[in-house]
């Protein structure tokens, strides 16, 4: 069965889509197979994989309203290695549209299981707002990796993300827990910045991963090619980055499974 991990922070411009697609592409090096979950109306990890969202006959607005099944909407983009389910614009009509719906925050969960069992990893880039469409991701993941800069108006963004995280937790998805908090366009010679990482390691610990994902021109770069970083450059230094949050993750992941059994 896949691990479903949902990228999510409800502030705009951390990395999330960036992390989203660089993390699926670093899964799929270590041989893994992974299913990327565009749930963005904005369509950026789709595009960022090789799709062109303008072109979509059909898009996930489409399998969450049931118009169609998975298989006929999942795309397989030549070169990238994991397979995408995509977005476009579409999507805005199904935050209206579930709010009318029966068991609505229960949507993508049901999709997911059905195809669970096809993927070691599950990865969903959520939207920039804790609306209807992530409550749908965090109800369906196991996990919720949160990027986020190390700024003070992060820190603020980051408790209302945990209230909402908990209240999942209580109420719709018992098994959530945070996978972990990825910090993103580090610079470490920013007085802030180091002030800030120090307060999420005091207060998080071993949640916070110890990669840092650092300001990178290479990065900023791959998108506009429709290639993950990994495609682009490999030897960048973000590259470099996602390559080690992969490892990280599975090694924690890992370690999890041992103490179960255990």
């Amino acid at each position: 069965m896949g691990k479903v991990l949902a990228i999510a922070n409800q502030k705009g411009g951390v990395g999330k889509t960036t992390t989203s697609v660089n993390l699926a592409a670093s899964l799929n090096a270590t041989r893994k197979k992974v299913l990327l979950i565009d749930l963005d109306p904005q369509g950026n990890a789709t595009m960022g994989s090789g799709v062109n969202k303008s072109a979509l006959e059909t898009s996930i607005y489409e399998v969450l309203m049931l118009h169609n099944t998975f298989d006929e909407v999942v795309a397989h983009p030549e070169g990238i290695g994991y397979d995408v389910l995509p977005a476009n614009g579409d999507l805005v009509a199904a935050e209206i549209e579930l709010i009318s719906e029966d068991n609505r925050e229960l949507r993508l969960r049901q999709i997911i299981d059905s195809i669970r069992d096809r993927y070691d990893y599950i990865v969903i880039d959520c939207p920039p707002s804790l609306n209807m469409l992530t409550i749908n991701a965090l109800v369906a993941a196991d996990g919720v990796v949160i990027p986020m800069q190390c700024e003070y108006y992060a820190l603020e963004g980051l408790s209302a993300l945990i209230e909402t995280i908990n209240a999942i937790r209580d109420q719709l998805n018992p098994g959530l827990q945070i996978e972990g908090i990825l910090r993103t366009m580090y610079d470490p010679r920013n007085k802030l910045t180091t002030e800030v990482n120090g307060q999420l390691i005091n207060y998080f610990g071993d949640a916070v991963y110890r990669t840092v994902v650092p300001r990178n021109v290479r990065l900023a770069e791959a998108p506009s090619y429709g290639k993950p970083v990994i495609e682009y450059d490999r030897q960048s230094r973000g590259a470099i980055a996602y390559l080690a949050l992969a490892g990280e993750l599975l090694r924690r992941n890992d370690e999890a499974a041992a103490r179960a059994i255990n």
